[in-house]
């Protein structure tokens, strides 16, 4: 029998994100402090495990398991998700997954984790006998190569609605994508959770920036009358860059560029500050000025709609349109940075051994 585990209350704290550079946050030590606290939680995670544990949990660096990721409900992956199941630890286990994941990331960024496990739970009362297993802790831990603060080496934490991918390099660089949360459903409707929104930062903001733009900026910006069914890029290995469609930063007013700056944040604020700060680095130094937001859909909260921030080196997509708009989908992708496949070429390349 599956077991249970149960989360506190939502609690969401607010991160001030200041955009330093890439040397900065070197020099102060936040890259490798974060690189060092994920090692040691995945150490400390692996240590706990029994060998059978051990055989679903940990691979080697260049499987091509790392690569396969996705968001919807297990039973509809073919062969299911690779993995440790949270389903098949211990207490202590448990415990120690989720360190790894709040290791990597920030208060507000794990409650969101939280937060989405725990609509699993809703999705069962609200479905009674559904064909899917909506477990809180039917979520997965793959550990890939040697922890190490100082070494190269990734992991995954996988299961309906969330999909969060760390690679480390050197102990120098942390790619933090593809990432993923959804929520289902967008907002609680009764209970002890009545009025969360999990994902709900992401919605207002962006209709907040769609909103307020002008009738000139419009012919821009909203790219579509109806929103596509979901995000463009869907789970696919390799993000496309999308046709730059949308009003360009560079056209909006100050409060605007506010607004899509702080947007931007939130997919970024997911992860502590050390790596968001490096992470807004790379989009600053890209050019904010080449940064796009574009609008699918309604304005009205309930109905569809989609929206996407896209960079040179970066994708944001959101879909709200299943479920009749109460089903969230919100992606973070990197064209040539996924998995740290860039970094790692370099890092493999000049690896004699």
């Amino acid at each position: 029998m599956k077991q249970t585990l149960k989360f506190g209350g939502a609690l969401f704290c607010a991160l001030a994100l200041s955009v330093g550079s890439v040397g900065a946050a070197k020099k102060s030590g936040g890259v490798a402090k974060a690189s060092a606290a994920m090692a040691s939680a995945a150490n400390k995670f692996l240590t706990s495990l029994d060998a059978k544990q051990i055989a679903k949990a940990a691979y080697e660096l260049k499987t091509d398991q790392r690569f396969k990721w996705h968001f919807i409900p297990t039973e509809m992956i073919k062969g299911g998700r690779t993995g440790l199941p949270m389903t098949e630890m211990n207490a202590q286990q448990k415990k120690a997954a989720l360190g790894l994941v709040r290791s990597a990331m920030s208060n507000t960024g794990f409650q969101k984790a939280k937060d989405i496990m725990m609509l699993e739970g809703i999705l069962r009362e609200n479905e009674k006998n559904g064909r899917f297993d909506r477990n809180p802790i039917w979520y997965f831990v793959s550990i890939f190569g040697k922890p190490s603060a100082k070494g190269t080496w990734a992991w995954r934490f996988e299961g309906h609605h969330l999909s969060l991918a760390f690679t480390i390099v050197e102990g120098k660089v942390v790619v933090s994508t593809p990432s993923f949360m959804g929520s289902n459903p967008a907002k609680v409707l009764s209970g002890k959770r009545k009025g969360l929104r999990v994902l709900g930062p992401e919605e207002d903001l962006a209709r907040d920036l769609a909103i307020s733009l002008s009738d000139e900026q419009r012919k821009l910006g909203v790219i579509a009358g109806k929103a596509p069914r979901d995000i463009l890029t869907s789970a696919n290995r390799d993000a496309k860059m999308l046709k730059p469609k949308g009003v360009p930063f560079r056209n909006l007013g100050k409060e605007q560029k506010d607004l899509l700056r702080k947007l931007v944040s939130e997919y970024v604020g997911r992860n502590r500050a050390e790596l968001a700060k490096a992470d807004l680095s790379k989009i600053q130094a890209a050019g904010w000025n080449n940064v796009h937001f574009a609008w699918a859909g309604g304005f009205e909260m309930g109905r569809g709609h989609y929206y996407r921030v896209q960079g040179p080196s970066f994708i944001m997509e959101y879909a709200n349109t299943q479920n009749k708009a109460y089903h969230v989908h919100a992606t973070w992708r990197e064209f040539d940075g996924d998995y740290g496949e860039d970094v790692l070429a370099k890092h493999f390349a000049n690896d004699h051994n």
